[in-house]
């Protein structure tokens, strides 16, 4: 049996593909002109045969025409499509690869899932660096993004080629891809697949958070194109802001703020919330709540442990909820916090031990103001007080009346301007 024949009979009955048949398909498949390749896949499609089977042979022939479709490192030898070996002009192989990629974009299968996510990232990157038209590329960014969860970091990583971008990564196409993934319908993606996003867009941006041109603004956007439901954890998110603070040592204070804003302190990890408690890069606001959540933390543990003691079990044992054990580490942290929160807690008493005595001073001191002003018989107040007065008759009558301090002043005056020793002489 010939291979044309095997083919045929692969073709004709798709339910009993053979793996010879499959190998004679690729490797007729490499030697066939592109014009002849579709109309043979538009046959192959009229057939029957399943999308990921036509995708598989889409990818397969796009690699060996364009080495840098297959993912591999080494370039394959059979490529049609060469600088090295091609006697043809470098505009003309670039206009090659253009119609190429254009033509494979127009025969992909409409059905999600027939083509790999990461094979469509590098025609995508092959489509930036040919500049094929938007059209195009709008259609391969819309496939990406419906199975976005199944990218790789490496695949994600697409340079940019235009020159009005100042950043070496294309992040705006990034930021396109999650906000058309996340605003896809919840039938389309699944819980996981959008927790696999999240952890995928925390590691792409502590990546391109080492570019010293990535603009606040376009980072602070990539990060929250996912919504904070999504993050299990946010010790990714943290190791990117802390990587793009140092890579910006230039950012202003109030930047900084609005970078930790995006961090909710009750997902960090205890190792996480200890290096951002020694952070010296981050506000001492950010710091002040990552210090927050963890003794919040240390009292709901607290609390737990103490009503799960305290409180009566059931008489079946396989009721109770076991207990976790903590690992070493995790008891090291929650040591460590708790020596900080001693010490924090003697500090502030030393503080208020210092207030007080300053408060008791100042007491004294009005006190003994009022004690000299008492026994000089001036009140301090301009208003009128009643006062006991005393008849200078000396006949011992005590007189009640209302005296202001003009009063007082002039009856002291008058003391003194009446010396004894001349009543003496008289």
């Amino acid at each position: 049996m010939t291979k044309k024949q095997d083919l045929q009979e692969s073709v004709t009955f798709p339910g009993k593909p053979s793996p010879f048949a499959a190998e004679c398909w690729f490797d007729d498949a490499c030697i066939l002109d592109m014009d002849y390749f579709v109309k043979t896949l538009a046959g192959i499609k009229a057939k029957g045969v399943r999308p990921d089977l036509i995708g598989s042979i889409i990818t397969h022939y796009a690699s060996k025409w364009l080495p840098d479709l297959s993912g591999e490192a080494l370039s394959d030898q059979r490529s049609l499509i060469s600088l090295q070996s091609s006697p043809e002009s470098v505009t003309a192989l670039w206009m090659r690869k253009r119609f190429f990629v254009e033509t494979l974009v127009g025969v992909l299968p409409p059905e999600k899932d027939s083509i790999p996510c990461n094979f469509l990232l590098r025609l995508l990157r092959t489509a930036n660096m040919v500049a094929v038209e938007a059209t195009y590329r709008a259609e391969l960014e819309k496939r990406i993004s419906w199975e976005l969860d199944q990218a790789l970091l490496k695949e994600l990583m697409i340079p940019s080629f235009s020159h009005t971008c100042s950043t070496l990564l294309d992040v705006e196409l990034v930021i396109r891809l999650v906000k058309r993934f996340v605003n896809l319908d919840e039938t389309a993606k699944s819980g996981a697949a959008m927790v696999k996003v999240a952890k995928l867009v925390d590691c792409y941006l502590a990546e391109a958070a080492m570019d010293a041109c990535l603009s606040l603004n376009e980072f602070a956007a990539l990060a929250g194109a996912v919504p904070s439901h999504a993050r299990a954890t946010d010790d990714g998110l943290y190791r990117a802001i802390d990587t793009y603070l140092k890579a910006h040592p230039g950012v202003s204070k109030q930047d900084r703020k609005s970078l930790c804003r995006l961090i909710d302190c009750r997902k960090l990890s205890p190792e996480a919330s200890l290096h951002a408690a020694q952070n010296e890069r981050l506000p001492v606001r950010a710091v002040i709540q990552v210090l927050f959540s963890e003794q919040n933390k240390l009292h709901r543990q607290i609390d737990w442990s103490g009503s799960f003691s305290t409180s009566t079990r059931s008489p079946n044992p396989f009721l109770d909820a076991p207990a976790r054990c903590l690992s070493k580490r995790e008891m090291n942290a929650m040591q460590m916090e708790i020596r900080k929160l001693k010490e924090e807690v003697l500090r502030l008493q030393s503080q208020c031990s210092s207030m007080q005595v300053q408060a008791e001073r100042k007491e004294k001191k009005k006190a003994g103001i009022f004690k000299w002003t008492r026994n000089l018989g001036i009140m301090p107040s301009f208003r009128t007080t009643g006062v006991v007065k005393i008849n200078e008759g000396g006949d011992g009558d005590v007189e009640y009346g209302k005296q202001t301090p003009m009063d007082m002043k002039t009856r002291l005056v008058r003391a003194r301007a009446t010396p004894k020793w001349r009543n003496s002489l008289s």
